[in-house]
Parts: C-alpha cells; sequence; structure tokens
C-alpha cells in the first residue's frame, strides 16, 4: 500500500500546505538501484581518529569526492563551509576520545556540518566497545556515544541517517564492508543502531556480486518481505531456495522460476519438517533466513491457547527445531551466516501482542544462545528487528494505527520490504561475520523501544 500522505506532502500543493500548518513532511528515502557504481554518489567527509586514515585508505572504492574535515593527518582536501559541496557522508572516527572533556569533539566536528548535508545523508560513528576498555574513564566516553549518536539520529532531516559502530581491534580490517552498507541507500530505514565489529577472517572477494556462489534458504519467501529477501540474495550472486506452505505452491513456483532458484513446499511446523528439509538439501547451506512468521493478536485477557501456540510454534519454535537439525546434519557449512526475522515488538512489547512479542523476543535470545557456537566454525548468526514496513499486514491496519506507525519515527515514514531484504543481504556476506549475536532494528529510529 502507498503512503499516501509522504506522495502529498511532497507535491507542490502539499509541500505548500504542510509546511504552513507546521505538519511533518517526510523525504522520499533514497534506496539502492541497480547500476549504481559505488556506495556514496557525492561528497564524503572523514574526520577524528586513526579509523578516519584507515577509511581514507579504501574510500576511492567508496566514492569518488573525498574530503576531510578538522583533521590534518589525512591526504584528503580540506572541506570548507560555503565553498565545499554538498555532504552525502560522513564518518567520524571517536574511537580516540578517552574522557569527558574530549567529548567535545563531537560537537566541533558535526555542527559546522549539519547544514551542508544533502538529502538522504549517512552518518557513521567509530567507536571502541566500552566493555573492552579497561580505563574506566575510556569506558564512559566512549559509552556516551550511544546516547550521542541517537539523538543525532532524531535531530537529522531530509532523510538522513546516523548509526554507530563500535570496532573492535580484531573487526578492523571489516570496516568497509560494514560503511559499505551504512553509507549507502541500503540502509534507508536504518538510523540511531548501535552495532560492534568483531572477529571475522572471511572477505568478500567482488563487491558486484558479495554471495557469489553460495547457496541460501528463505524461509516463508512466497511474497511480501520474504520474496523480496529473496530477490536481494539473488541479485548479489546467491543461488536461493525458497521455502514456504504448500498453499503458495503457485506464487513460489513463480518467484524461484524468475530469481533461476529452488521452490520447496514444506509446512515448517510438521513433525517430519526437519527430516524433510534436511533431505532437500544435500549440498548444504552458506545462508539461512528464517523469515516465516504470522501473528494472532488478542489482547492476554481474549488470547486462545490456539493463537498463543500457533504464533509461538510458527515463529519460535520451528526456527530453533529445524536450525538444530541442519547444524546436527552437518548442512551448515563453515562461515555460514544465520538471520532471524525478529521483531521490534520483541524489543519493546506491543497491545494485543503479548504472544507475537514473546516469540519475536525468544528469537533474539536465539542468537544470542547459539552466537558462540557458531563462531566456533567461522559462522554468524544474527536477528534483525523491523518496525513499519509497509506490507498486505500493514495494509490491513486500522488508519490511526497504520498512520502512528509511519509517523512516530525519526524518518516519519514506513520502510518497504527492500530495506529489511537490504540488511539481510550484508549480514549474508562473508565478512559479515564480524557481526554475531546482534540485533540490528530496520525501523527508521522508531520512537518504540531503544
Amino acid at each position: 500500500m502507498s503512503d499516501r500522505y509522504l506522495g502529498f506532502a511532497n507535491s507542490n500543493l502539499g509541500r505548500r500546505l504542510v509546511d504552513a500548518l507546521g505538519l511533518p513532511r517526510p523525504v522520499p528515502l533514497e534506496r539502492w538501484q541497480a547500476g549504481r557504481l559505488r556506495p556514496v554518489e557525492g561528497a564524503l567527509v572523514l574526520g577524528g581518529g586513526p579509523l578516519a586514515k584507515q577509511v581514507e585508505a579504501f574510500a576511492a572504492r567508496l566514492t569518488g569526492e573525498c574530503y576531510r574535515f578538522d583533521d590534518d593527518t589525512l591526504a584528503s582536501p580540506a572541506w570548507v563551509a560555503g565553498l565545499g559541496p554538498k555532504l552525502k557522508a560522513l564518518v567520524f572516527d571517536a574511537s580516540h576520545l578517552s574522557d569527558s572533556d574530549q567529548l567535545k569533539q563531537l560537537r566541533e566536528f558535526f555542527q559546522p556540518l549539519l547544514r551542508s548535508l544533502a538529502p538522504c545523508a549517512h552518518i557513521v560513528i567509530l567507536g571502541r566497545p566500552p566493555e573492552s576498555l579497561d580505563d574506566p574513564q575510556a569506558l564512559v566516553a566512549q559509552r556516551a556515544l550511544e546516547g550521542f549518536s541517537r539523538s543525532l539520529g532524531k535531530e537529522l532531516r531530509n532523510g538522513a541517517t546516523a548509526n554507530l559502530l563500535y570496532v573492535g581491534s580484531d573487526g578492523e580490517d571489516q570496516l568497509e564492508g560494514a560503511l559499505r552498507f551504512f553509507l549507502s541507500p541500503k540502509s534507508a530505514f536504518v538510523c540511531g543502531q548501535v552495532l560492534r565489529l568483531g572477529h571475522c577472517t572471511a572477505h568478500v572477494e567482488d563487491w558486484t556480486r558479495p554471495l557469489a556462489g553460495r547457496r541460501a534458504l528463505v524461509t516463508g519467501a512466497a511474497r511480501g518481505i520474504g520474496a523480496a529477501i529473496a530477490e536481494t540474495l539473488a541479485r548479489d550472486g546467491a543461488q536461493v531456495t525458497l521455502l514456504d506452505v504448500p498453499q503458495a505452491q503457485k506464487d513460489l513456483d513463480a518467484l524461484a522460476e524468475r530469481l533461476g532458484g529452488r521452490a520447496l513446499a514444506l509446512d515448517i511446523c510438521a513433525a517430519d519438517a526437519a527430516t524433510q528439509l534436511v533431505e532437500s538439501l544435500p549440498e548444504g547451506l552458506d545462508i539461512v533466513v528464517h523469515n516465516a512468521g504470522i501473528t494472532r493478536d488478542k489482547t492476554l485477557a481474549n488470547l486462545t491457547p490456539e493463537y498463543w501456540d500457533a504464533v509461538l510454534a510458527v515463529n519460535l519454535k520451528a526456527p530453533q527445531v529445524l536450525t538444530q537439525a541442519l547444524f546436527e546434519a552437518g548442512k551448515l557449512h563453515d562461515g555460514a551466516r544465520i538471520t532471524l526475522l525478529a521483531s521490534v515488538s520483541g524489543i519493546a512489547g506491543n497491545r494485543g501482542q503479548a504472544n507475537y512479542a514473546a516469540s519475536k523476543a525468544g528469537l533474539i535470545g536465539f542468537a544470542q544462545a547459539w552466537a558462540p557456537k557458531l563462531a566456533e566454525h567461522g559462522a554468524s548468526i544474527n536477528a534483525i528487528a523491523p518496525g513499519f514496513i509497509e506490507t498486505h499486514m500493514t495494509a490491513a491496519m486500522p488508519i490511526g494505527l497504520r498512520e502512528a506507525g509511519r509517523r512516530l519515527s525519526s524518518l516519519g515514514q514506513g520502510g518497504l520490504p527492500q530495506d529489511v531484504a537490504e540488511a539481510i543481504a550484508w549480514l549474508s556476506q562473508p565478512g559479515s561475520g564480524t557481526v554475531n549475536g546482534q540485533v540490528l532494528r530496520v525501523c527508521g529510529q522508531a520512537l518504540m523501544g531503544a
């Protein structure tokens, strides 16, 4: 369903009217298009500590325009306010900030630049994981970055985003892959997020097809977000197996044929589902996306046992059973990437969704529990927590709830299935094992939750 307010607010008449009434005017987000050559189409400005110099070394692969600001250690030309171009991306390395007094460098870097941002700009702040630091003052300073970055994300306008990456000393060589995602339109609906980059020895060999040669399984793939995930993984070079219930066989076959993939009709809650799945995957998997899920919404006072059991079975139990079976059968290759579709409801809760929120919070726990075990095999598991995404399900919501879901975020609009798919495609890359046991919200920095 299209967002009619978004379209009207950006029309000639609508722009004048909403501005006169003081109403929000969210900007249509720039998203990744086929044929794009670089992650950043426009000027990138670097500054801060030593990691900025590391980013500068591969900046030419990110953009054709790289500048420095307030940093004489970098070789790039200086960006000068009023003379330089509009800014499409900013990277500030705050990893060197070791006490509270040094935090003023955040204001000194960002304040002069913010009025020169181009529409849909992307900002990334780099830091060190606070828990890895022995110096209490340094820990405090690095933890402060989280509050700063989230607040910055809520102040930005015109579709801009801000995110924080805590880079471990063993995660520095994966910076390029992370910035290719967070500085590009692939992260259009990701804002106010905090991730930690850790150890990972695998690397992407071809950035034009980063998933080339990898075998992927997507559950709930017949339509909606699942279909978008399958399409994006195939675009990036993966060979996809599309799984959905037998009732969706027609849509499943059509999508598999279009993507050059394989359709697998299977009820993931069936008693023999794990056996059937293992037997159908003789060559094993590099990527698993547990997308299949259902809702059966009722307030707890009215929630029937059948509604509770159905949601927990599909959303939470089935991913655990199937993953365990794939692991024990040796079907998960070394370096495999598993992504679980959680939800912001699993983080913040939601009225009338006690069953759904429990299942999605459980998936986050599943990722945290399995991360150490999979890391021993160079594999990883993470959860994606979508916010309000424009799907058939959200189109059926009452208009008041639907509009609230769209507007109560820093970006003032709903996301698209493509936004979820792009995040999963990034987490599925070989080098993205640098992220493990974590949750990435794709929610436009919704005001619901942290």
